[in-house]
């Protein structure tokens, strides 16, 4: 067995969390994935793994060994892609890891779009609004939302994203509708659990942005559990026009204080670890999100059905 083999079966070890999970994704049994990690610390002199019935433990040598071990699988890959591309199409398995909202709402509509022009892809989609370690969970890219923070990660903007503030007409039938930011205050406003921070909306006043800190009864976990229940008449509820934009399309929710929110724009961008972009299949995904959602379609098509 060459060292690659050795080092792929102790990175996969670790990174699933055992041998025998290891051992089906390499399409080998388990005592043979145990003998390549045993024979790769018998070469290296150190222990790398403690192992119990149940679990596999770092040792320190065996954590400082599994980074740079990732890193030069990662290199070794990014090499055999690059030779790749120059005589395949996009093919092969990608992995995409991507938040609820934009991954609900926009990308899996149009996946099938991606899917037709490539037909030797496969998608592994994945949501979460954790935001993931791409290299460590296997991920070939990310689509993330907002600033983003110091990374080796390559990043490509793909759009902004603003926040609108909504609510159904039956709500604004029943309790009226607010003229101005503190007519908030008599109101039902649907808040974000986990972002506190987001409870204070700004508006724009001739002393500058301004902040309302909202109240209401009830908050929700996540963003597309908020649009549902502004849809049901809950409340006033402030999100990502992403989320919110078919609904308002439809006419079930209905934008208030246009005129004086303030609009702060949040990035839309694709991520992936350096040397992916060669990857022809990886590539073909960042070209299409930016063609694809680059004009904030949402966006338009929400306001052309306003306008009917």
């Amino acid at each position: 067995m060459s060292t690659s083999a050795e080092m792929t079966a102790f990175v996969r070890a670790v990174e699933v969390g055992g041998f025998s999970p290891a051992a089906r994704e390499l399409g080998l049994t388990p005592s043979a994935v145990s003998k390549l990690v045993t024979r790769l610390e018998n070469r290296l002199g150190v222990r790398l793994l403690n192992r119990t019935t149940r679990s596999l433990a770092l040792t320190p040598e065996g954590e400082a060994f599994l980074h740079r071990s990732q890193r030069i699988l990662a290199d070794i890959a990014e090499a055999e892609d690059e030779v790749a591309r120059f005589r395949a199409l996009p093919r092969g398995l990608l992995r995409v890891n991507v938040g609820f909202s934009f991954g609900l709402h926009q990308l899996a509509p149009a996946l099938p779009e991606f899917l037709a022009r490539h037909p030797d892809v496969q998608v592994e989609l994945t949501m979460s609004d954790r935001v993931v370690d791409l290299i460590e969970d296997g991920a070939d890219l990310g689509i993330r939302t907002g600033t983003l923070g110091d990374s080796s990660l390559i990043a490509r903007h793909i759009c902004d994203l603003e926040r609108v503030i909504c609510a159904s007409p039956a709500y604004l039938k029943k309790h009226g509708t607010p003229k101005k930011p503190d007519d908030l205050l008599e109101h039902d406003c649907l808040r974000l659990a986990p972002f506190p921070a987001l409870w204070r909306w700004p508006f724009d006043s001739p002393e500058g942005v301004r902040h309302v800190e909202v109240r209401g009864r009830v908050t929700a976990t996540d963003a597309e559990t908020l649009m549902r229940l502004a849809i049901a008449g809950a409340g006033i509820a402030r999100m990502i026009d992403v989320v919110a934009g078919e609904a308002v399309r439809e006419g079930k929710l209905v934008p208030i204080l246009r005129d004086s929110h303030h609009v702060e724009a949040v990035p839309l961008s694709v991520v992936y670890p350096q040397g992916r972009h060669r990857s022809p299949k990886v590539a073909a995904m960042v070209e299409f999100l930016v063609e694809r959602f680059g004009s904030a379609p949402w966006r338009a098509a929400a306001i052309k059905g306003r306008k009917r």
